[in-house]
Protein backbone atom coordinates (compact mmCIF):
# COMPACT_ATOMS: atom_id res chain seq x y z
CA UNK A 1 0.00 0.00 0.00
CA UNK A 2 1.31 3.56 -1.16
CA UNK A 3 0.95 5.99 1.69
CA UNK A 4 2.05 9.79 1.28
CA UNK A 5 2.79 12.11 4.40
CA UNK A 6 0.89 15.26 5.43
CA UNK A 7 1.72 17.72 7.39
CA UNK A 8 -1.17 20.02 9.15
CA UNK A 9 0.45 22.80 11.10
CA UNK A 10 2.98 20.72 13.34
CA UNK A 11 0.90 17.81 13.21
CA UNK A 12 2.21 14.86 10.87
CA UNK A 13 -0.39 12.09 9.15
CA UNK A 14 0.37 9.22 7.44
CA UNK A 15 -2.89 8.76 4.19
CA UNK A 16 -2.86 6.16 2.21
CA UNK A 17 -4.07 5.96 -1.88
CA UNK A 18 -7.69 5.16 -0.60
CA UNK A 19 -7.99 8.69 0.99
CA UNK A 20 -7.83 7.29 4.83
CA UNK A 21 -5.28 8.51 7.56
CA UNK A 22 -3.50 6.79 9.97
CA UNK A 23 -3.35 9.61 12.79
CA UNK A 24 -6.33 11.02 15.03
CA UNK A 25 -6.01 14.70 13.04
CA UNK A 26 -7.64 13.65 10.21
CA UNK A 27 -10.81 12.45 11.85
CA UNK A 28 -11.51 15.84 13.50
CA UNK A 29 -12.32 17.27 10.36
CA UNK A 30 -11.79 20.93 12.12
CA UNK A 31 -9.73 21.35 8.67
CA UNK A 32 -11.04 19.50 6.40
CA UNK A 33 -13.65 20.93 3.38
CA UNK A 34 -16.36 18.96 1.78
CA UNK A 35 -14.87 16.80 -0.69
CA UNK A 36 -17.97 17.55 -3.09
CA UNK A 37 -17.90 19.73 -6.31
CA UNK A 38 -21.59 21.29 -5.91
CA UNK A 39 -22.36 22.49 -10.00
CA UNK A 40 -19.19 22.74 -10.93
CA UNK A 41 -18.00 24.76 -7.67
CA UNK A 42 -15.73 22.99 -4.81
CA UNK A 43 -18.05 23.17 -1.67
CA UNK A 44 -16.27 25.37 1.00
CA UNK A 45 -18.28 24.45 4.16
CA UNK A 46 -16.49 22.32 6.92
CA UNK A 47 -16.72 18.33 6.29
CA UNK A 48 -18.46 16.88 8.79
CA UNK A 49 -18.41 12.67 9.72
CA UNK A 50 -20.46 11.29 6.96
CA UNK A 51 -18.38 10.06 4.54
CA UNK A 52 -19.15 10.23 0.37
CA UNK A 53 -19.46 6.05 -1.10
CA UNK A 54 -20.79 4.12 -3.79
CA UNK A 55 -24.32 4.19 -2.13
CA UNK A 56 -24.77 7.41 -2.24
CA UNK A 57 -23.35 8.07 -6.27
CA UNK A 58 -26.72 8.17 -7.37
CA UNK A 59 -28.45 10.59 -5.36
CA UNK A 60 -25.51 12.70 -5.22
CA UNK A 61 -25.77 12.39 -9.32
CA UNK A 62 -29.30 13.60 -9.34
CA UNK A 63 -28.24 16.56 -7.36
CA UNK A 64 -25.49 17.59 -9.47
CA UNK A 65 -23.08 16.65 -7.22
CA UNK A 66 -19.14 14.90 -7.77
CA UNK A 67 -16.32 14.02 -5.71
CA UNK A 68 -13.46 16.52 -5.91
CA UNK A 69 -10.76 13.78 -7.01
CA UNK A 70 -8.03 16.30 -5.90
CA UNK A 71 -9.50 16.00 -1.72
CA UNK A 72 -7.48 14.00 0.43
CA UNK A 73 -10.37 12.59 2.30
CA UNK A 74 -14.22 11.32 1.30
CA UNK A 75 -16.08 13.05 4.22
CA UNK A 76 -18.82 15.62 3.32
CA UNK A 77 -20.55 18.40 4.88
CA UNK A 78 -23.66 18.21 7.11
CA UNK A 79 -25.46 20.07 4.19
CA UNK A 80 -25.02 17.60 1.60
CA UNK A 81 -25.41 15.18 3.81
CA UNK A 82 -28.92 16.55 4.45
CA UNK A 83 -29.89 16.87 1.04
CA UNK A 84 -28.82 13.39 0.23
CA UNK A 85 -30.55 12.00 3.23
CA UNK A 86 -33.42 14.20 1.86
CA UNK A 87 -33.55 12.94 -1.55
CA UNK A 88 -33.36 9.39 -0.49
CA UNK A 89 -36.49 9.30 1.70
CA UNK A 90 -39.11 11.07 -0.16
CA UNK A 91 -41.82 9.08 -1.45
CA UNK A 92 -44.06 10.31 -4.21
CA UNK A 93 -47.99 9.14 -4.80
CA UNK A 94 -49.41 9.52 -7.86
CA UNK A 95 -52.50 12.06 -8.13
CA UNK A 96 -51.38 13.52 -4.78
CA UNK A 97 -53.78 16.60 -4.25
CA UNK A 98 -50.86 19.05 -3.70
CA UNK A 99 -47.62 17.98 -5.93
CA UNK A 100 -48.89 16.24 -8.81
CA UNK A 101 -45.80 13.65 -8.52
CA UNK A 102 -43.30 16.39 -8.95
CA UNK A 103 -41.15 17.77 -6.31
CA UNK A 104 -37.81 19.46 -7.21
CA UNK A 105 -37.84 18.52 -10.72
CA UNK A 106 -37.84 15.15 -9.91
CA UNK A 107 -40.28 11.85 -9.91
CA UNK A 108 -40.27 9.06 -8.11
CA UNK A 109 -43.87 6.84 -7.83
CA UNK A 110 -43.94 4.05 -4.96
CA UNK A 111 -44.03 0.83 -6.55
CA UNK A 112 -45.86 -2.36 -5.17
CA UNK A 113 -44.68 -5.54 -6.24
CA UNK A 114 -47.82 -7.74 -6.74
CA UNK A 115 -46.10 -10.81 -7.52
CA UNK A 116 -44.69 -10.94 -3.85
CA UNK A 117 -48.32 -11.45 -2.69
CA UNK A 118 -50.19 -14.99 -1.73
CA UNK A 119 -52.59 -15.65 -4.14
CA UNK A 120 -54.78 -15.42 -1.46
CA UNK A 121 -53.93 -12.12 -0.73
CA UNK A 122 -54.62 -11.32 -4.34
CA UNK A 123 -58.24 -12.86 -4.61
CA UNK A 124 -59.44 -11.28 -1.58
CA UNK A 125 -58.40 -7.54 -3.31
CA UNK A 126 -60.49 -8.89 -6.28
CA UNK A 127 -63.32 -9.74 -4.47
CA UNK A 128 -63.29 -6.56 -2.56
CA UNK A 129 -62.96 -4.44 -5.20
CA UNK A 130 -65.57 -6.33 -7.31
CA UNK A 131 -63.00 -7.17 -10.19
CA UNK A 132 -64.08 -8.89 -13.36
CA UNK A 133 -61.68 -11.56 -14.53
CA UNK A 134 -61.54 -14.83 -16.39
CA UNK A 135 -62.03 -17.18 -13.89
CA UNK A 136 -58.56 -19.60 -13.04
CA UNK A 137 -55.88 -16.66 -13.56
CA UNK A 138 -52.54 -17.59 -12.87
CA UNK A 139 -50.86 -15.89 -9.82
CA UNK A 140 -48.63 -13.59 -11.89
CA UNK A 141 -52.33 -13.01 -14.01
CA UNK A 142 -54.15 -12.14 -11.23
CA UNK A 143 -51.18 -9.94 -9.81
CA UNK A 144 -50.81 -7.93 -13.11
CA UNK A 145 -55.25 -7.40 -12.84
CA UNK A 146 -54.94 -6.66 -8.98
CA UNK A 147 -51.84 -3.91 -10.03
CA UNK A 148 -53.58 -2.23 -12.84
CA UNK A 149 -56.26 -1.27 -10.83
CA UNK A 150 -54.72 -0.21 -7.67
CA UNK A 151 -53.03 2.29 -10.30
CA UNK A 152 -56.50 3.48 -10.88
CA UNK A 153 -57.32 4.68 -6.99
CA UNK A 154 -57.19 8.08 -6.76
CA UNK A 155 -55.48 9.42 -3.38
CA UNK A 156 -56.43 12.52 -1.57
CA UNK A 157 -53.41 12.60 0.46
CA UNK A 158 -54.14 15.33 3.11
CA UNK A 159 -57.79 13.75 3.40
CA UNK A 160 -55.83 10.46 4.05
CA UNK A 161 -53.65 11.28 6.30
CA UNK A 162 -55.93 13.45 8.61
CA UNK A 163 -58.37 10.22 9.13
CA UNK A 164 -55.17 8.03 9.56
CA UNK A 165 -54.33 10.75 12.50
CA UNK A 166 -57.83 11.03 14.01
CA UNK A 167 -58.08 7.38 14.26
CA UNK A 168 -54.66 6.82 15.83
CA UNK A 169 -55.85 9.27 18.90
CA UNK A 170 -58.88 8.70 19.27
CA UNK A 171 -59.26 4.87 19.13
CA UNK A 172 -57.68 2.64 21.77
CA UNK A 173 -55.60 -0.24 19.52
CA UNK A 174 -54.59 -2.94 21.91
CA UNK A 175 -51.35 -4.59 22.04
CA UNK A 176 -51.75 -8.66 22.53
CA UNK A 177 -49.17 -10.24 24.62
CA UNK A 178 -47.41 -13.45 23.10
CA UNK A 179 -46.11 -14.53 26.36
Amino acid sequence: MQSTALSSGSKTSTMSTNGFSTEDDSRSGHDQVCCLIDSGEKCQRQAGNASYSKRIQNQARKLKLTRDELSPHIYICDYHKTQIQNIRTKRKRKDSEDDQGFHDGIEELVEIDFYQMPVNTLRRYKRHFKLSTRPGLSKAQLADAVASHFKTIPVVEKETLQMFFYTTKTKRFDSKDTT
